[in-house]
């Protein structure tokens, strides 16, 4: 029997990282990828070489504004107006005419009189009365050092206040305490009782003064209502 030489293994496949000549480059890219040097496409398959342009957002206002037809028009700002006048002029109109809200409101002097009486002879009005539409409105008796003084308010149908004062006072005090140091004689009124003086005192003022021995009058009123100046001197008996 003849000796059979055994066949020979084939040679072991060596990697190709390991078979590779000593001092060969090893290549770093991999199977299958461009070289390092070659050109990139960045643009992604399928798209144009182009982007779309961007779209631009539109200018905006900031502040938030009414368009012209949303404000409120003159016409509507009217309405709301008369819509607050109208109730307050019917309130007013009620007031004034219906309870006489505008009449001067009318006191009793007859405490203050009384107390005056006491001291000096005292002369009141005789014939002007509400219902002539006038009004005392004020009383005002006072005890001073050198005498004593009334005041009384009145309200003639001018609505123009006329003060009435009577006073045991010294005229030389009174006179210039009442109607002012400026004051000057500007003529004289006459009546049945008595003839006054008149002077021009404060600014806008008429005064007209009865010395009489145990007391002095002096009516003092505006200088446009010299009328019912001279009706109230009337009047006193």
């Amino acid at each position: 029997m003849g000796f059979v030489e055994p066949a020979s293994s084939p040679a072991p496949a060596q990697d190709e990282t390991t078979t590779q000549a000593a001092g060969a480059a090893v290549d770093p890219v991999w199977a299958g990828a461009a070289p390092a040097d070659a050109a990139v496409d960045p643009v992604p398959a399928g798209e144009g070489a182009n982007p779309a342009p961007a779209v631009e957002a539109e200018e905006q206002d900031p502040v938030p504004r009414l368009a012209p037809k949303e404000g409120r028009r003159p016409r509507d700002m009217i309405i709301s107006l008369l819509v607050l006048l109208v109730p307050i002029a019917l309130v007013m109109g009620f007031y004034r005419v219906v309870l006489e809200g505008d009449r001067p409101v009318s006191i009793d002097p007859a405490s203050s009189i009384d107390l005056a009486s006491r001291q000096f002879p005292v002369t009141v009005p005789v014939g002007l009365t509400e219902d002539q539409d006038w009004h005392v409105t004020s009383a005002n008796f006072r005890r001073e050092n050198d005498g004593a003084t009334l005041r009384l308010g009145y309200v003639p149908p001018s609505d123009k206040a006329i003060l009435m004062i009577q006073s045991s006072v010294d005229p030389s005090i009174l006179v210039p305490a009442e109607v002012g140091k400026q004051g000057q004689r500007t003529g004289t009124f006459r009546t049945d009782q008595r003839t006054w003086l008149q002077y021009s005192g404060r600014t806008g003022e008429t005064a007209l003064i009865a010395t009489e021995p145990d007391r002095t009058i002096v009516l003092i009123g505006a200088s446009g209502d010299t009328e019912n100046l001279e009706k109230l001197a009337t009047a006193l008996p």
